[in-house]
């Protein structure tokens, strides 16, 4: 699994990361919990791991030491559904802006 950055998509070293690792592409931090497979929005303290300590600041670097990639496309990445959209609208002519 190719891990990237959650902020520009970018692709990122297949290594646990030390928390003062940035992404080459857009110089954040990549030890964050917007990176980190246990990050849920609907989940309490938006953590699934139930022993991890509460991060207050979710796209800063910290000291948790159960992160783990998620490996799947930040907001600057290309997700299924806006790759999906835009061919939709290619297909049929919509105009971007």
């Amino acid at each position: 699994m190719v891990p990237f950055c959650y902020f520009c998509g970018g692709k990122l070293e297949e290594r646990k990361p030390v928390r003062t690792d940035v992404c080459p592409s857009c110089g954040r931090d990549v030890k964050v919990c917007l990176n980190c497979v246990f990050y849920d929005e609907g989940a309490h303290n938006k953590c699934r791991e139930p022993q991890a300590e509460w991060v207050k600041e979710k796209d800063r670097s910290n000291f948790c030491e159960y992160f783990r990639f998620s490996g799947r496309p930040g907001k600057g990445g290309v997700s299924r559904e806006n790759s999906a959209r835009k061919k939709l609208d290619n297909l049929f002519g919509k105009k971007e802006g």
